[in-house]
């Protein structure tokens, strides 16, 4: 399936690619873990969170772009279109996931009880 110009698989691709490198450990030193017990995650939030971090990697798209049409020498046009390539993967994979909350809530309203 085609969305908006892209093959699914090939966002998916990049997903998995945004993941992997997401979970290398970092040249960072570890902070000092201490144990408690898991908090329950509220999907309300976890949902929250996830489009306000879309949210924020499009403003961050759109400033880097600002800043390089208004001539700043610190911004490289790479960084520029890196950073609107992972906005746009972000939003594409925000729709899928609506889509497929979507798909699954008129299954649920259409079932026979």
């Amino acid at each position: 399936m085609r969305t908006g110009g892209i093959d699914s698989s090939q966002i998916q691709s990049m997903i998995a690619q945004l993941k992997a490198a997401a979970t290398r450990p970092q040249a960072t030193v570890p902070a000092v873990q201490t144990e408690q017990p898991a908090s329950k995650v509220d999907f309300s939030d976890a949902l929250k969170g996830a489009l306000d971090s879309v949210a924020e990697s499009q403003n961050k798209a759109q400033a880097l772009s600002q800043r390089f049409q208004m001539g700043d020498d610190s911004v490289n046009l790479s960084d520029v279109m890196i950073s609107m390539q992972k906005a746009s993967i972000n939003f594409q994979a925000t729709v899928q996931v609506r889509n497929k909350l979507v798909q699954a809530y008129s299954d649920i309203m259409n079932m026979q009880v």
